[in-house]
């Protein structure tokens, strides 16, 4: 972690021909700098290195594949420790065909697998419909029916019916379909077939796959009998219609007997040959498996090479790529060490080398960062990156972030628990890093690991002071109030007629001396906490926002001289910090003189601090704490001078200086260019003196909300204590010991749910908000661009964002 961005240049690399991939391949492994594009004209499907991209794309659709298939195995990828490098150009190849290979086998077992399953599901279909018809052949009652066939009468004559005189023949259809197709099913068969069909149909007792879908659903069995070819075909469309899995259907037993026993046999051979084929297919995959990772990266790593090379650009002799990069100063001397070693690689007659070159643009924003400090740096960046060189707010971030938050929730035994999790978390975070889990919000907490430890280590310490462990106090070093002075002679007579006791510390050996560390927990008993409490946080919280803003003032000082802006200390530096020092600080003088000058005895005569700080700006004879008229009207005065000071001071020494004045040193900041616009650069202050002056007292009293949370966690607490915990203990008989256990329960669900996490984020925000707009606006810009290095362990992976690596 630096206090301020590191310095950038900008470079030229050469590139020799036969060596570029290699060298690319070398920066992407050290991640050191971030390639600009040199062909901005050029559309992406006319740049050089075109075709190499797209033969890694059609990798990734193959790897794509090979892992969808894996996965549908359940076959686990093993992933190496350390990734594997980008391979050789003329390696490209030859996993191309591996992969083409592979590809081409593995769908053609998997169209055979796909055959013989839905062959096995035909004849299982055939075998359910074969045992069910027959008992609609051997039943007199055939199931649902229609009305009697017409013309069926028999002919005493002759034995026959009216349809066999006409020529007509018995037939029959038979197959499966869908459960909820049979009723309309049935009913097109009526309005269609006019009666000339008879329609039976059982379901099916297991489920089966549909052979079209795949899907496990129930089917019906049916058995149609019809009299003629022209029903036949009627019937036959209306089959198809529905997409019924039609059969043939046996004349007799021994016909369905045989069938049976040929079906049974054909399915016990498919079984078979599908166990084999699973067991190919299994082999396969698990041989693929064990290359997958590794292909996955090396595709990765490829077409990020060709991406970087398309952004470069040819010199005029066509002999070498030239490329234009960003680079932190002190990594120079790796990058020459990685150019040296692709040339060596690509076995280049000519090293690659760079070449360092002036630039008058605007350099990335460089924060380096460890596990401990990214999460406070990400606070930092979503309030905006920071310009070049600009001082970072993020090493003190890690201090008074955590600070705010437990102001606001300081609670000794939440603040343990908190940091328990957090430690939980920082122990194990190595297998929580190989987990690789997609919850969102699980990867929230755990990539905030380190500041919630921070946040519940502060919780503690503020808790502490709070005196405060789940609403109750702790005993720790002995009250130093004492209520046995009070029963003497004189005062027996007043406590037997009260019902409350007021500890009087102007009586000897009633208040023996404060509490070591924290609020006496003799408070915590006392009918006045909540007030004495009040004015305690809010004091507080006034003093701590004073400091936060006067030390982001501080700051800006640093700024200023880095960027050789000297008059800015004296024109915007000074009257800032004047104007905040003269009122708001001396309200915080004010503050601690109170606790100070005033004791027990003379506490009635000390003055309301509010009052006197706004007669302050209302009358100029007031007699008040040290008889300090004539120093208020002295800050008055500096205060209010101060603004025009700030308002004027910057606009009119530019303009005197951009006529020819040589007071200072000279500028080097772009509104002392020829364009220089003295009306722009007037409005600009103004609008930062008017925010300056009113966020003043805005931002002062914005910091109340640091009591007013601490406040509403506290009384939340205590409500949640004595509406669950102490109903647990008022019952005093052996039962109470097991309606202890489900009420402590209840009180630990709602004390997670409630205090950790909800007011745990209610608090995190607001101290999110005091960071941005109170602390971080007095210095931090926050307009810079970001420096994004060309790092292959940054590049994001498709098949990791789709689960399936």
């Amino acid at each position: 972690m630096v206090f301020r961005s590191e310095e950038m240049c900008l470079a030229q690399l050469f590139l020799q021909s036969g060596s570029e991939y290699d060298c690319i391949s070398e920066l992407g492994e050290l991640g050191l700098v971030e390639f600009r594009d040199l062909n901005p004209s050029v559309s992406s499907f006319q740049r050089r290195f075109v075709s190499e991209i797209k033969r890694c794309e059609e990798m990734e659709r193959i790897l794509g594949f090979l892992l969808r298939e894996i996965q549908k195995a359940k076959i686990a990828v093993p992933q190496e420790d350390e990734s594997p490098l980008a391979p050789p150009p003329r390696q490209v190849l030859e996993i191309m065909e591996q992969l083409q290979r592979l590809e081409m086998e593995l769908s053609e077992v998997a169209k055979n697998k796909d055959k013989l399953q839905r062959n096995l599901l035909e004849l299982t279909e055939y075998t359910h419909m074969l045992k069910i018809t027959r008992t609609f052949i051997h039943s007199r009652s055939l199931g649902p029916q229609y009305e009697e066939f017409p013309t069926m009468e028999t002919d005493s004559a002759t034995g026959s019916t009216g349809m066999q005189r006409l020529g007509a023949k018995l037939g029959f259809i038979s197959g499966l379909i869908q459960r909820v197709k049979v009723e309309a099913f049935e009913r097109m068969l009526w309005r269609v077939c006019k009666g000339y069909t008879i329609l039976s149909y059982t379901e099916v007792d297991e489920s089966l796959a549909d052979l079209d879908t795949g899907e496990i659903s129930k089917s019906v069995v049916f058995l149609i009998s019809f009299w003629g070819d022209q029903i036949g075909h009627k019937v036959q469309k209306i089959c198809d219609c529905y997409h019924c899995h039609l059969y043939p259907h046996p004349e007799n037993d021994e016909e369905r007997a045989d069938v049976l026993d040929s079906l049974r046999t054909r399915i016990q051979d498919l079984n078979n040959v599908l166990h084999r084929t699973d067991d190919y297919l299994r082999q396969v995959l698990q041989k693929a498996a064990e290359s997958a990772y590794t292909w996955v990266v090396q595709v990765k790593k490829m077409k990020a090479i060709y991406h970087i090379l398309n952004l470069c650009s040819f010199d005029v002799t066509n002999k070498c790529l030239i490329a234009e990069v960003w680079c932190p100063v002190s990594d120079l001397a790796n990058l020459r060490g990685a150019l040296e070693k692709g040339s060596r690689k690509g076995d280049a007659t000519v090293p690659s080398f760079v070449n360092r070159i002036p630039s008058s643009d605007t350099p990335p924003t460089l924060l380096r960062s460890n596990k401990f400090t990214t999460g406070f740096q990400s606070i930092v960046e979503a309030y905006g990156v920071g310009d070049y060189r600009e001082v970072s707010p993020a090493p003190y971030t890690i201090i008074t972030f955590p600070f705010l938050f437990a102001v606001m929730f300081g609670d000794l035994g939440h603040g343990v628990i908190m940091s328990l999790f957090a430690l939980w978390m920082v122990l194990t975070e190595k297998n929580q890093k190989k987990k690789r889990s997609s919850n969102e919000i699980w990867m929230t907490f755990f990539h905030g690991r380190y500041i919630i430890l921070m946040m519940g280590l502060f919780s503690i310490y503020t808790g502490l002071i709070y005196n405060d462990c789940f609403s109750k106090s702790l005993n720790i070093f002995g009250s130093g109030w004492s209520v046995k002075a009070m029963f003497t002679n004189q005062h027996n007579k007043t406590v037997q007629t009260n019902a409350l006791l007021t500890l009087d510390p102007n009586v000897s050996g009633v208040f023996s001396g404060p509490y070591p560390f924290g609020i006496d927990p003799i408070w915590n008993l006392a009918v006045n906490r909540l007030s004495f409490l009040n004015s305690y946080k809010m004091k507080m919280s006034v003093i701590v926002g004073v400091i936060h803003m006067s030390f982001g003032v501080v700051l800006s000082v640093f700024n200023h001289l880095h960027f050789r802006q000297k008059f800015s200390v004296y024109l915007l530096f000074l009257p800032e910090l004047l104007f905040l020092i003269c009122l708001f600080g001396y309200l915080v003088f004010m503050i601690l003189y109170k606790w100070l000058a005033f004791s027990a005895r003379n506490s009635s005569q000390a003055p309301s601090i509010l009052i006197h700080f706004i007669n302050m700006f209302l009358e100029f004879n007031l007699v008040g704490l040290i008889s300090q008229t004539g120093l208020q009207v002295f800050l008055l005065l500096i205060a209010v001078m101060c603004v025009p000071v700030l308002l004027l001071g910057k606009p009119l020494y530019l303009y005197w200086q951009q006529r020819g004045g040589k007071g200072l040193r000279r500028l080097n900041i772009s509104c002392t260019a020829l364009q220089f616009d003295f009306a722009d650069v007037l409005l600009h202050q103004a609008i930062h003196t008017i925010e300056f002056c009113l966020g003043c007292i805005s931002n002062t009293a914005s910091y109340l909300r640091l009591w007013a949370l601490s406040l509403a966690h506290a009384q939340l607490s205590e409500v949640l204590w004595a509406m669950v915990m102490r109903l647990g203990f008022k019952v005093t008989t052996k039962v109470g010991v097991v309606f202890l256990v489900p009420v402590f329960g209840l009180f630990a669900m709602l004390t997670v749910s409630i205090l950790l996490v909800m007011e745990g984020l209610s608090a995190f925000l607001h101290a999110l908000r005091l960071h941005w707009v109170e602390f971080q606006n007095k210095f931090y810009h926050g307009t810079g661009v970001k420096f994004l290095p060309f790092d292959f362990s940054q590049l994001p992976s498709v098949f990791e964002q789709d689960g399936l690596l």
